[in-house]
C-alpha cells in the first residue's frame, strides 16, 4: 500500500477581467448587490477562439508537470473533471493527452460539477494507493462564460461563474504519514435538479427538440440555481464531510493549518470559517476574483494558497466541497 503526493499544482486563468461594473451594463445589476449576496468583485472570461475547457487544462497542466519533476513521459494516467467539456463527446481528457503529448495512456473524464476535482483526486489516490500508477495528472477546468443566461433574466446565476482551470501531479509516496490521507465522497440525487442545466439532455430536451420548438423563452439549456436551497444544504455538508474526514484520521479541528473550500459563494466559506472558528490564515478564499470555477475553483485557491507560503511542508490540509448532484467531498492531506 502508498499514499498519493501532490507533487505539482498549476493554474491557469483568462486575461480578460469581468467586473461587476463590467455586468451591471448587460445585466439589471450592480457591484453592492453582487458582493452582497456573493462576495465576488470580479471574475475572468474566455476571450472565443483563443482559449477553451480544454486548452485552458493544458496550461494548468503544463505548470503542473513542471513544478513537479515528472517527466511528462512518466504520467501514467489522466483525469478530467468538468461540467463544461469542449465536445458533448469526446471528453476532455483525451484531447489533454493528445495536446500535451503523452503516452497512449488512460483518460477518465469526471462529471462531478462543484466537488469534481476532490472526486477526481480521490480516483487518483486509490490508483496510486493500490500500486497500478505512480503519476497522475489531475486537472479540473470550466468554460461558464459562453453558457450563461447574461441578460436580467438570469443575473441570479451568471453573475456568480467565471473560467479558469487549475491541475495536480500526484505521485506515489512510500511514507505513508504524508500525502493523501483520506477522501470522503457523497451524493443525495434527489435534490439533482434543484441545481442543474438539463439541455441538451439524451432524456429530457436534445439539440432537434430546442431547433424545432425554436422558443426565445425556453430556459432548459440554461443553468438553473434554487440558490437559497443550495446554501441551506451547502453549509450542513461542507460541516459534516469536513468532521467527517478530520475524525477518519484522529485529528481536531485545531489541526487544521488550511482549509481550501470549494469558491461557490463567499458567505458559504465565511460561515464555515466561523463554524469551525478558524482565522483568517486558515482558511484561503480566492472567489472575489475569479468568481465561482466548479471544478478549477479548489486546484486554483490551493495552488494560489500554495504559491503564496501559506501551505508548509507537514501541514494538514483539507479540500472540501459541495455542488450540483447533490454532490459534497473531502480530502485530508498531510503536506
Amino acid at each position: 500500500m502508498y499514499h498519493s503526493k501532490i507533487t505539482g499544482l498549476g493554474y491557469y486563468v483568462p486575461s480578460n477581467v469581468v467586473t461587476n461594473d463590467d455586468l451591471s451594463k448587460l445585466i439589471d445589476t450592480n457591484d453592492e448587490w453582487i458582493q452582497e449576496r456573493t462576495g465576488i468583485q470580479e471574475r475572468r472570461h474566455i476571450i472565443r477562439g483563443e482559449d477553451t475547457t480544454t486548452t485552458m487544462g493544458v496550461k494548468a497542466a503544463k505548470i503542473a508537470i513542471e513544478r513537479s519533476g515528472v517527466a511528462k513521459e512518466d504520467i501514467d494516467f489522466v483525469v478530467f473533471a468538468t461540467l463544461s467539456p469542449d465536445y458533448y463527446f469526446p471528453g476532455p481528457g483525451v484531447l489533454v493527452q493528445r495536446d500535451l503529448g503523452l503516452r497512449t495512456v488512460g483518460a477518465l473524464d469526471v462529471r462531478n460539477q462543484c466537488s469534481g476535482f476532490v472526486y477526481a483526486i480521490s480516483v487518483a489516490d486509490q490508483y496510486i494507493k493500490t500500486g497500478m500508477y505512480k503519476n497522475i495528472l489531475v486537472i479540473g477546468s470550466e468554460v461558464h462564460s459562453t453558457g450563461l443566461d447574461m441578460t436580467t433574466r438570469g443575473r441570479g446565476v451568471s453573475v456568480i461563474f467565471g473560467d479558469g482551470a487549475g491541475a495536480a501531479v500526484l505521485s506515489r509516496e512510500e511514507d505513508l504519514t504524508k500525502g493523501i490521507l483520506s477522501t470522503h465522497l457523497h451524493s443525495e440525487g434527489q435534490h439533482a435538479e434543484e441545481l442543474a442545466l438539463q439541455a441538451p439532455g439524451m432524456g429530457a430536451r436534445w439539440v432537434t427538440d430546442i431547433l424545432a420548438d425554436n422558443d426565445p423563452n425556453d430556459e432548459s439549456y440554461y443553468p438553473y440555481m434554487n440558490g437559497q436551497f443550495v446554501f441551506k444544504n451547502a453549509v450542513v455538508r461542507f460541516a459534516e464531510v469536513i468532521n467527517e474526514g478530520l475524525e477518519a484520521n484522529g485529528l481536531q479541528v485545531s489541526d487544521i493549518d488550511m482549509l481550501i473550500p470549494h469558491q461557490a459563494n463567499l458567505r458559504i466559506s465565511q460561515f464555515i470559517q466561523n463554524k469551525f472558528k478558524l482565522t483568517d490564515d486558515q482558511v484561503h478564499n480566492n472567489i472575489q476574483k475569479y468568481g465561482n470555477t466548479t471544478a478549477a475553483s479548489i486546484p486554483i485557491a490551493l495552488t494560489e494558497a500554495w504559491e503564496q507560503g501559506k501551505i508548509k511542508s507537514g501541514d494538514t490540509v483539507v479540500l472540501a466541497a459541495f455542488g450540483s448532484g447533490f454532490t459534497w467531498a473531502s480530502a485530508i492531506i498531510k503536506w
